[in-house]
């Protein structure tokens, strides 16, 4: 029996259209909602497994959770043999593959991590991301620019001119990142991942997902429910924490209090996440499992080794 591996983008990826080049033409690529019930609908009939991959790079949890829902609307045969991976990258990953590109950056450049902009927590997720790959680094300055935010592409290398940079370096932290080739004084210093480190990438969330389902029957959508459990208004907690009463399908009816015991890990090792302190019945959205590398892969798509 064959697969199909479907691609859900979201902000990050211009709807999916900037995976176009980057995945090989056997990935199905969606904006997720009801493109994606038909590609796994198509494939469902046809007899294939599906495995659906969430594109994100760690800055849309809403993308994660979205598809989760959109899958939970699928009959019984359909969701039969669909499996749902962990998302694509994380933002430990994310500064990793920056940390990666300015490697390649004369230290006299100025670093501009730019993305397309989505919600204030994505923005200000990106923000962090460049501190970080800025307190790892040997480049003085790191700014950050918005694609259809503030500050802009143009504000950004303003920006970074006026902290004296004489030439400025343009460091995707997104699929669709356009290349500034009219923009005075700037360079571009992608792709994030070459075409062949993305496939290594989504074959081992794939094999990961098929692996876990085979074994116990995890579809991996209850987990993916409660990607963006964190992510936005309802769970920004003030300096004293709070009570709230959760009415997101969670299946618990009862209010608990989130103090600010939260512990981060501050070594040298931009990889490691931050380690929430997460209720016992919410499980832990984003965790990464290992990266496995042995074993066959399901017949989805060819096996490359995953980028360290």
């Amino acid at each position: 029996m064959t697969g199909r591996v479907i691609a859900v983008g979201g902000h990050e990826s211009d709807g999916a259209a900037a995976l176009t080049g980057v995945l090989g033409p056997e990935v199905v690529r969606v904006a997720g909602g009801r493109e994606l019930v038909r590609e796994v609908r198509s494939a469902r009939a046809g007899g294939e497994r599906v495995c659906v991959v969430p594109m994100t790079l760690g800055r849309d949890p809403s993308l994660v959770a979205d598809a989760a829902r959109t899958l939970l609307a699928l009959d019984a045969s359909e969701r039969a043999g669909t499996v749902l991976a962990e998302p694509f990258g994380t933002t430990a990953h994310l500064v990793g593959w920056l940390r990666a590109l300015a490697t390649r950056v004369p230290d006299d450049r100025a670093l501009l991590v730019t993305a397309p902009s989505g919600d204030p927590f994505s923005d200000a997720d990106l923000f962090r991301t460049a501190r970080l790959v800025r307190q790892y680094g040997r480049h003085r300055t790191v700014e950050v620019a918005l694609l259809g935010g503030d500050p802009g592409l143009a504000e950004g290398v303003r920006r970074c001119r006026a902290l004296g940079a004489p030439r400025v370096v343009v460091l995707p932290a997104a699929w669709a990142v356009p290349e500034p080739t009219a923009v005075p004084h700037t360079e571009y210093g992608g792709p994030l991942l070459s075409g062949s480190a993305a496939a290594g990438v989504l074959t081992s969330r794939v094999r990961e997902a098929q692996d876990r389902y085979e074994r116990s029957g995890d579809d991996g959508v209850a987990r993916a429910l409660a990607a963006d459990h964190d992510h936005g208004h309802a769970h920004s907690h003030g300096p004293d924490g709070h009570d709230h009463d959760h009415g997101h399908g969670h299946g618990h009816g009862h209010s608990h209090s989130h103090g600010h015991g939260d512990t981060h890990g501050t070594g040298p090792d931009p990889g490691g996440d931050h380690h929430h302190r997460t209720p016992s019945h919410a499980p832990r959205a984003g965790a990464e499992p290992p990266v496995r590398h042995q074993g066959a892969a399901p017949d989805l798509v060819p096996s490359h080794r995953s980028p360290r």
